[in-house]
């Protein structure tokens, strides 16, 4: 409490930082545990605010219309929250929102901050809720208009004030430093090598002292997922010398180019999304079943594999845990050891008996082909090739992936790119694309757009 703070609250058109701007702005400056100044404004955020944001927060859009641009209001602000601790509820919203309008205006902002959920989390765990609605009722908050920047900013300033009287200056304080830890960095990493990473959808990578690359991480925030490695250390952090990065449009984006660099740079400390040559699948064609491994699985073949694996022992188990669910003879098969008579699965109650003659071999491949059926993969729901567009509205920068038939063939940035990766078709099955695009194309709001076949 003794700390110069800015306890800030902005309003913004959406939730994500690169896509969405800010309408309103406070700030509280506090020092000595005293109030000295407050400073809000609207902004015009120069897009439409979405009616349900309107009806929320009370903003209107002729409000904003004729409030400054944030470039106009940058210098001001700037000034305000330079040398403070930046305190906000869910700090990582509100901080991210203004650094990416800061850095908009051409400004480099970097502060210390504080969350007020989390202190409210260390301070009262019992306590059932840490929004400022359960904040506001709790503690018998004042706030004359929720979802309004300063009346929300002055509700946090009498959390800060009713916590210190409850708790202790000295309480305050630790639970404030062990919240608010700062990344401890390599001796040899500058702390400019951070500044300069966006926070923004991307990949990363970092390489020790001989080049070699020892992470490649993903994220829709790069910068803050970067920070947070030295924050949460892992005992291989301190051997960081150097971090590269790839900004793209969006998530998937940033989902696939870590599968395709993971795979081809082979860092030490990656353990998902390896090379994928073990991988393996079944193939059944209602007499024999058998093992396809991964040079038969592409984009042709794929319609005719039950199931796909990373190893030989995991679509083993697979198969073994379908056979107990519809008694399934393994040594018929050809997956148990072969001996005359029974088996010892029919022994034990788990096979229905095809290997003792008490079951016709034709209705026990009936049986194989329903079981097999649950272990498909999904099948391609589209006609043909097609295009997932992400845009990053923030620099008007446009990707486009192109896939077909689960297999990801690229990323394009214009129609003769697109054209190029459909001429030059070569559908390649990798196991971690299928799971990316299978889980994606499955979310609302994905921007598709169908391809000629």
């Amino acid at each position: 409490m003794q700390a110069p703070l800015a306890i800030v609250d902005v309003e913004t058109t959406g939730s994500d930082p690169a896509a969405d701007r800010v309408t309103e702005i406070a700030l509280l400056e506090t020092d000595g545990a005293a109030l000295t100044a407050q400073w809000s404004t609207l902004i015009n955020p120069g897009t439409r605010i979405p009616g349900a944001i309107q009806a929320l927060t009370g903003i209107t859009q002729d409000m904003v219309d004729a409030a400054p641009r944030f470039g106009e209001i940058a210098q001001e602000l700037y000034e305000r929250l330079a040398g403070r601790i930046f305190v906000a509820h869910n700090a990582r919203f509100d901080y991210g929102f203004l650094r990416r309008e800061f850095d908009r205006a051409g400004f480099k902002y970097l502060a210390k901050t504080l969350c007020t959920v989390r202190l409210s989390r260390r301070l009262y765990p019992h306590a059932e809720g840490h929004d400022l609605d359960s904040l506001i009722e709790r503690h018998g908050l004042e706030c004359a208009a929720r979802h309004r920047a300063l009346p929300d900013a002055a509700a946090l300033w009498q959390f800060l004030r009713i916590a210190s009287e409850e708790h202790g200056a000295d309480v305050l304080e630790v639970a404030a430093r062990q919240i608010a830890r700062q990344p401890t960095l390599p001796p040899h990493l500058e702390r400019s090598a951070l500044e300069e990473i966006p926070d923004a959808p991307g990949v990363y990578i970092f390489y020790d002292e001989g080049a070699a690359p020892l992470y490649v991480g993903k994220s829709r925030a790069m910068r803050s997922r970067v920070l947070q490695h030295f924050i949460a250390t892992a005992a291989w952090t301190p051997r960081v010398r150097r971090i590269e990065w790839q900004r793209t449009a969006g998530e998937l984006g940033a989902l696939l180019r870590e599968a395709e660099l993971v795979k081809a740079l082979d860092p030490v400390y990656n353990r998902q999304l390896r090379r994928s040559e073990r991988l393996c699948g079944f193939a059944f064609d209602g007499k024999r079943l058998r093992l396809a491994g991964a040079d038969e699985i592409d984009a042709d073949t794929l319609p005719f594999v039950y199931g796909v694996w990373r190893s030989r022992r995991a679509a083993l188990q697979a198969l073994r845990v379908a056979a107990d669910e519809h008694r399934l003879c393994l040594q018929t098969l050809g997956f148990d050891v072969k001996k005359k008579g029974s088996c010892l699965r029919h022994q034990v109650g788990r096979c229905a008996g095809v290997c003792a003659g008490r079951e016709n071999v034709h209705v026990h491949h009936a049986r194989v082909a329903a079981a097999l059926a649950r272990l498909k993969h999904l099948d391609w729901p589209h006609r043909g090739p097609l295009a997932v567009v992400e845009e990053d509205r923030s620099r008007d920068a446009t990707e486009v992936h192109v896939l077909d038939r689960w297999c990801y063939l690229g990323t394009a940035t214009s129609d003769a790119e697109v054209a190029e990766l459909l001429e030059a078709r070569r559908p390649r099955f990798d196991y971690d694309h299928y799971r990316i695009l299978s889980r994606h194309l499955g979310k609302r709001g994905v921007r598709v757009v169908q391809l000629p076949a």
